[in-house]
């Protein structure tokens, strides 16, 4: 239990400080700022002493140096328990600080902007601002250490209740806050600093920062233990790690896994679009450029066994209609980006069902980011795997060229391609998924396997592959299979021999000069 008589206030995000200073200074807390806050908040009417007229020492360099100070630290770090720290303290002047708040200067924002400079990035790197979050988290046994806006509100009613005392539960995890955003924020400085002047896309070192959203049953086997994290850099874009859970059991490792995929491929497409999942793969996707409960369908026609305990990803919101046809298929989970009134209620009656939405609206965006896979001793990364295949972009390699209908089917299946692991073959019409042949260590056990799982007659499908065929027989057992059409990054030694195969079958050809291996 600490209790709060003085606290220092030096923010950059000014966002609610003026009320929270306020309030507190009605409970009687005493109140310090630094120069940009003392003068919001004297010009507010809120009683406030300037952090140089108690150091005696005036901001200087341009602003770098403001509450770099003893009477500052001193005040901030010392034991109230420990006598020889409070005789030193009062020996020089010192008063005790029981609360810092701080919020540091908008490196990330800084950095963010078009045309941003070195020199402007450096200028925007904290000093005073850690330290005082560091000294206070430091010694949060007595010192009550606030970085975020958002806390405002939930300390206030805390010192309301408490007459002014903060419990310890309280203050130990303000502490472990601070320590946390000075953690973050010096790693984006960090990977900043160390990608050559912004030469370079990958840092010399690379730190990231995750929160805990749960502690999973275990991981991929009962044997292993797991919790899933959330990426805490900012996103604009729909994420598993930002999603709600609205019904259902707790999600399991693989649960997540699955849901994200089917998540990351229904953001491909612009048209209301479903996919189902299982073991990372789709059984099958559709489309419908009216409802969403028909690209539902098309998707589950697709392969009904496979279906059967998989995961469905939505790029719409789901209402009554959809929900009712999820409701007479079993599912593990589903996400998408709402569910109605109605909806929720028919899903309600599958108790173990897990139900996500992420908000927002799903669309296709070839946005930067990272991926990262973990290795023994190691990490990969690479930028996300978000190319945007247009007609335009087809080279055409074959006597025929596909017809306006062949090359919407294309471009579908080149998509779902994408999401499927090596290697893939994706038999397709221009709404939905025929066939899928997934992971296999050859390409034409992949275009035997997709013809095989296939529930409706694959003549008249196209056929898509993540990679170009490295021999002819792969695209002649889509020739048999009755696909008229195809659609490969082209690039091998033998693309002459493959492109002839092509034009014996009839079939007409496509290179993206582009590859989707996904392993």
């Amino acid at each position: 239990m600490a209790r709060i008589h003085r606290a220092i206030l030096s923010v950059s995000d000014k966002a609610g400080i003026v009320e929270f200073a306020k309030s507190i200074s009605r409970l009687g807390v005493e109140l310090y700022a630094s120069g940009g806050t003392a003068k919001l908040l004297k010009d507010r009417k809120v009683h406030v002493r300037l952090i140089e007229d108690y150091t005696g020492f005036p901001e200087m360099l341009d602003g770098r140096v403001k509450t770099l100070n003893p009477k500052i630290h001193g005040g901030i770090l010392a034991l109230r328990d420990n006598p020889e720290h409070v005789k030193t303290i009062d020996a020089h002047g010192i008063l005790p600080i029981d609360m810092v708040v701080v919020n540091l200067y908008p490196f990330e924002a800084t950095i963010a902007k078009p045309g941003c400079t070195r020199a402007e990035a450096i200028e925007n790197i904290d000093i005073g601002g850690p330290s005082m979050l560091r000294s206070a988290a430091k010694n949060c046994r007595h010192v009550a250490v606030v970085c975020d806006p958002a806390d405002y509100p939930d300390i206030l009613e805390k010192l309301k209740k408490g007459n002014g005392n903060l419990d310890q539960e309280t203050l130990d995890e303000l502490g472990r806050k601070a320590f946390a955003r000075t953690a973050a924020y010096d790693a984006v400085i960090s990977n900043y600093l160390g990608r050559a002047g912004g030469q370079d896309e990958h840092p010399v070192t690379f730190t990231a920062q995750w929160r805990k959203i749960q502690s999973l049953r275990y991981g991929e086997n009962p044997h292993q233990k797991a919790a899933f994290y959330a990426d805490l850099r900012l996103s604009d874009e729909p994420t598993l790690g930002g999603a709600r859970q609205i019904q259902g059991k707790e999600l399991s490792y693989n649960n997540i896994v699955d849901i994200d995929a089917a998540l990351q491929l229904v953001l491909e497409f612009e048209e209301p679009a479903a996919a189902i999942i299982k073991h990372t793969n789709p059984s099958g996707v559709g489309v419908s450029r009216r409802r969403l409960v028909d690209a539902f369908k098309k998707a589950r026609e697709c392969d009904p066994v496979s279906a059967y305990g998989g995961v469905v990803g939505f790029n719409r919101p789901v209402g009554a209609e959809t929900a009712r046809e999820i409701a007479a298929t079993f599912f593990e989970a589903i996400i998408a980006p709402s569910f109605d009134k109605a909806a929720r209620k028919i899903l309600s009656a599958k108790v173990n069902l897990r139900v996500l939405e992420t908000g927002g609206e799903f669309r296709w965006a070839a946005r930067p980011g990272t991926e990262m896979k973990k290795v023994s001793g190691g990490l990969l990364l690479q930028s996300r795997d978000r190319h945007v295949l247009s007609a335009q972009d087809l080279k055409v390699v074959t006597r025929r060229a596909p017809t306006a209908d062949e090359l919407e089917a294309l471009l579908f299946g080149w998509k779902v391609c994408k999401h499927v692991k090596s290697n893939a073959i994706v038999y397709a019409l221009k709404d939905r998924t025929v066939g899928v042949g997934a992971g296999q260590m050859s390409r034409v056990d992949s275009a035997k396997i997709a013809v095989m799982k296939a529930q409706r007659p694959t003549r008249g499908t196209v056929v898509a592959s993540d990679a170009f065929f490295p021999f002819r027989d792969g695209l002649d057992v889509a020739a048999a299979a009755g696909a008229t059409a195809a659609i490969q990054p082209g690039g091998s030694v033998r693309d002459p021999e493959v492109i002839s195969a092509a034009d014996e079958h009839g079939m007409a050809m496509v290179f993206t000069g582009v590859r989707h291996f996904r392993h």
